[in-house]
């Protein structure tokens, strides 16, 4: 678009002009008109802050006008339950206000439908904290008692996207950020580029099925290529990628076409040849083998944290996992809990829309399980699953989670409009997109500091909410502090709707009937559901 408006915007006031001078001087007016337009189409070409105006000069600005007549409906997120009714808003606009450090307070007060079913909210105190005494930067250790490089972490993090679904920009954008906020950033399961290192900030390396990055000629792990990659300094944890929210159960395939060079040369594949990932790893065949191998990796990598992601499918098989953890007494440094509501455009709609479950469940019953065996002690848990803002990072908390991390909202802090374009190689805004005529408009000297804004703001309003809760420490944020209105006269709370478990009761027998089919089918030794398993 910016070569064509050159050219066309040329042409124009070359026509104009000769009109002017040769036929009749009534046409300087028009020469005038269009020289304006222009000069304005250059400025958005010239200017850094908007990447829809600095990659479609002039008709960008068309987009400020419709987003004011536009209902204010699509200004938000919208959460919906199983049939479509709407459940939760975020407020769009907001992040975007955090994001350029502009007023985020709204007029007339709250927009959302309070007596609707699904409406939530936090308890506040008679007797809040002040915010001057409170920790500021709240951070969580993560590593166990097999770790010798702990790390520190943001309690709001950058979820997994992979350079090839990002831009080199976007990706750039994401980790200065990162690195001015003090907060880390997941690289998604394309490979540690030099998009994720040339900046500095703290990194969490995915490794997924296809093992990009740390994989033989036949696509099985390498492990002299983890332990080289793994000891770099900016890399802080690394994060085993079992299922991913938005596709459990789904590999992925790598078209020719966009298997570049520079790719296949990040990935440790073959150029412009076509890449499957299968839907599950190659390394290991089943509970036990999978804890031996996180053990593997935290060897390899020098004794830095290793957990592992995943969406909650058939719950015996997490209950296996955990009995091979306290078999062969390993435990991973952390869990991630992916929401089967997590976003791609990889994968088919019935995969994306009724696969997995939704991360609130699947966090409270990986805290129940862990709880109940009495080695949660040993793991961090990481929520993953439209976290947008602060309540999100506290409802997922008051379930257990002790950080979180956003993928969507941290795109919206880039300058995501949601043109719903992410599959297409034609994002509008240079995010998710491999076009340099498109990715020229993502400026990453303007939109890190935005991501950083974003996250420093969303802290500091969570530790506001901990504050009017009465609370000093997260760690005392309860299921009891949030509540959820189940028709127009039952508000309950978590603890009611997500039961707790005693910590250690499972040991002693205490199994709650809802669990008990699942341990009862569960098997270290084997996937699945056993073939005569109890019905």
């Amino acid at each position: 678009m910016r070569i064509k408006f050159v050219v066309i915007s040329s042409v124009v006031l070359l026509i104009t002009l000769a009109l002017s001078i040769f036929l009749n001087p009534n046409w300087y007016v028009i020469f005038g008109i269009f020289l304006i337009l222009t000069l304005m189409g250059y400025q958005d070409m010239l200017q850094t802050k908007h990447a829809v105006r600095r990659i479609f000069p002039l008709v960008g600005r068309l987009r400020y006008v419709l987003e004011e007549l536009r209902p204010k409906m699509y200004q938000y997120f919208i959460e919906s339950d199983i049939d479509g009714r709407p459940v939760n808003r975020v407020d769009r606009s907001t992040i975007y206000q955090r994001a350029k450090k502009e007023l985020e307070t709204i007029p007339f007060g709250t927009q959302l439908d309070v007596y609707a079913e699904g409406y939530e909210w936090m308890c506040h105190s008679m007797a809040p904290k002040a915010f001057s005494t409170l920790n500021h930067n709240p951070r969580i250790i993560f590593g166990n008692k097999d770790c010798t490089q702990p790390y520190s972490a943001s309690i709001f993090n950058v979820s997994a996207m992979s350079y090839g679904s990002l831009s080199s920009q976007a990706v750039e954008a994401l980790n200065a950020g990162a690195k001015i906020g003090g907060f880390a950033h997941n690289t998604g399961e394309g490979g540690l580029s030099h998009y994720h290192l040339m900046h500095g900030g703290d990194l969490i390396w995915q490794i997924g099925t296809g093992y990009f990055g740390c994989r033989d000629a036949e696509g099985n792990f390498n492990a002299d290529l983890f332990a080289e990659k793994s000891k770099n300094p900016n890399v802080k944890m690394i994060e085993l990628k079992i299922s991913q929210g938005a596709k459990p159960g789904h590999g992925g395939i790598l078209p020719a076409s966009k298997n570049s060079e520079e790719i296949a040369k990040i990935r440790h594949v073959v150029p412009h040849t076509k890449i499957i990932s299968p839907p599950f790893h190659s390394a290991f065949n089943n509970p036990l083998e999978m804890v031996k191998f996180i053990a593997k990796l935290r060897e390899l990598s020098g004794g830095k944290p290793v957990g592992f992601k995943l969406c909650i499918g058939h719950k015996s098989e997490f209950i296996s996992i955990c009995k091979a953890m306290i078999h062969l007494d390993i435990y991973p440094d952390f869990i991630t809990v992916d929401g089967g509501e997590g976003g791609t455009g990889a994968a088919p709609p019935e995969f994306s829309n009724y696969l997995g479950a939704p991360m609130l469940d699947g966090l409270a019953f990986v805290h129940n399980i862990l709880n109940g065996l009495d080695i949660r002690k040993h793991i961090r848990l990481i929520a993953s699953g439209k976290i947008t803002s602060a309540f999100h990072i506290a409802r997922a908390m008051a379930l257990g989670a002790d950080t979180c991390n956003s993928a969507r909202a941290m795109m919206m802090a880039l300058g995501c409009i949601q043109a719903l374009l992410c599959n297409t190689n034609k994002c509008p805004t240079g995010i998710t997109t491999q076009d340099p005529q498109l990715t020229v408009g993502l400026v990453v000297e303007d939109k890190k500091v935005r991501v950083a804004n974003y996250h420093k703001g969303t802290i500091e309003n969570f530790v506001e909410l901990l504050g009017a809760s009465g609370l000093d420490d997260m760690k005392n944020i309860t299921r009891s502090h949030i509540y959820r209105r189940v028709s127009l006269n039952q508000m309950l709370t978590y603890e009611e709707i997500f039961p707790s478990i005693k910590v250690g009761s499972m040991l002693n027998g205490e199994i709650p009937e809802k669990y008990k089919l699942d341990f009862a089918n569960s098997n270290m030794e084997k996937w699945g559901i056993p073939e005569n398993a109890i019905a």
